[in-house]
C-alpha cells in the first residue's frame, strides 16, 4: 500500500518509512502538481489535517502530514504554530532563535519550561481522518549549544537530559522526539485502517 507523506523533506520520509515498515512511503516529489498547502489553522492538528486532506485529494492516496513547533510556557504557549515564522520570515532559524531568546531573557531558569508538540494526521481520499499528538517536555537554555538538528534544537534540553537536541545524534533525537512519538502513535492507526 502506498502512502504519501506531505513533505519534500527526505529525512522525514526516511523516518516514516522506518516506522511504517511494510508500507511504500513516498513524498511530494512524486507529485509535483501538488503545491504548497497554506498552514492557516490555529492549532497543530488543524494544519496537519489541512495538509493531509489536500495531499490525499491531490494524489488519490492515503496521506500523512504533520505540523509541529515549540510552545514556551512563559510566552503562553507561543511561538506554537508560528514557530517556523516567529521572526516574520519563514524558516529563518537564526532570527527565530534570536527573537525567542530576547523574549525570555528575563525569565528565571526554573521558569524556562517549554515543550515541542507535533500533530500527525492521516487522511484518506474518502475524507476519513485521524490525528495523534506527540510531545517532548524540556526547558530552554540562554545560549545555543550543538550543531545538529534545526529550528530551536540548539536551546532546547529535554527533561532528564543534559544535552540539547542539537547535541544529540539524529537517531537519539528520533527516539525521543515529538515527531517520532506522533508518527509512532499514528503507525497502528495506519495499519488498522489500511491493512
Amino acid at each position: 500500500m502506498r502512502i504519501v507523506l506531505a513533505t519534500r523533506n527526505a529525512g522525514k520520509i526516511v523516518e516514516l518509512r522506518r516506522i511504517l515498515g511494510g508500507f511504500d512511503v513516498v513524498g511530494l516529489e512524486e507529485f509535483p502538481e501538488i503545491g504548497e498547502v497554506a498552514e492557516t489553522g490555529l492549532t497543530f492538528a488543524e494544519n496537519a489535517l489541512l495538509k493531509a486532506h489536500a495531499v490525499a485529494q491531490g494524489s488519490g492516496l492515503p496521506a500523512v502530514a504533520d505540523d509541529s513547533g515549540l510552545c514556551v510556557d512563559a510566552l503562553n504557549g507561543m511561538p506554537g504554530v508560528f514557530s517556523a515564522r516567529w521572526s516574520g520570515r519563514h524558516g529563518d532559524d537564526d532570527a527565530n532563535l534570536d527573537l525567542l531568546l530576547a523574549q525570555v531573557s528575563d525569565v528565571p531558569d526554573e521558569r524556562r519550561t517549554a515543550h515541542f508538540t507535533c500533530s500527525a494526521a492521516l487522511a484518506l481520499p474518502s475524507g476519513e481522518e485521524r490525528v495523534v499528538e506527540g510531545v517532548l517536555q524540556g526547558s530552554l537554555l540562554r545560549q545555543r549549544r550543538g550543531v545538529n538538528g534545526f529550528g530551536y534544537d540548539p536551546i532546547f534540553v529535554p527533561d532528564s537530559e543534559s544535552r540539547t537536541t542539537a547535541e544529540m545524534s539524529a537517531e537519539e533525537k528520533d527516539a525521543i522526539s515529538h515527531r517520532g512519538r506522533a508518527f509512532r502513535a499514528l503507525a497502528p492507526i495506519v495499519v488498522s485502517l489500511l491493512s
